[in-house]
């Protein structure tokens, strides 16, 4: 269905977006999460690690497209992850000249952490909702990731 003449104000709904990446953005928020979690490790490397979890086995260059970060940042920070035994890199099944980058057994022990940190927070947020509305927000959200997932940045 072509929405091409329907106009939608999405003022409120774009300020929502904006206050919800700002809040999973600010540091000390990430400090809360990986205090919780019980976890020590460099602040700049959390969102990397949390991401390779999520997405791997990912490429360097995917990972830093996801973060929204260079590549040679993105490709340091492996090394670093590497370096203290959570993250390794192997050869792609598909192409044995990439290299993909996957969680290490201690490294999914450090997200599975941070994943129920993350869960006792947000049963907090959500204690005074009703479930049916809880469901309904992440059906939502889950439909409009998967449509903004496929749109080009130029919106063709």
């Amino acid at each position: 269905m072509q929405y091409a003449h329907k106009k939608i104000d999405v003022t409120d709904f774009h300020g929502a977006l904006l206050d919800i990446i700002s809040v999973m953005n600010h540091p000390q928020r990430d400090e809360a999460l990986l205090a919780a979690a019980n976890v020590k490790l460099d602040q700049a490397l959390f969102p990397l690690l949390v991401t390779i979890g999520r997405y791997s086995p990912s490429g360097v260059v995917e990972l830093a497209d996801r973060l929204g970060r260079d590549y040679t940042t993105v490709s340091r920070q492996v090394k670093r992850l590497e370096a203290l035994g959570l993250a390794q890199k192997q050869p792609a099944e598909r192409d044995k000249r990439i290299s993909e980058v996957t969680l290490s057994e201690q490294g999914k022990a450090l997200t599975h952490s941070i994943d129920d940190a993350r869960q006792t927070l947000m049963n907090r947020i959500f204690a005074g909702w009703p479930e049916e509305e809880i469901s309904e927000l992440f059906r939502l959200v889950r439909k409009y990731a998967d449509v903004v997932k496929k749109e080009t940045p130029s919106g063709e």
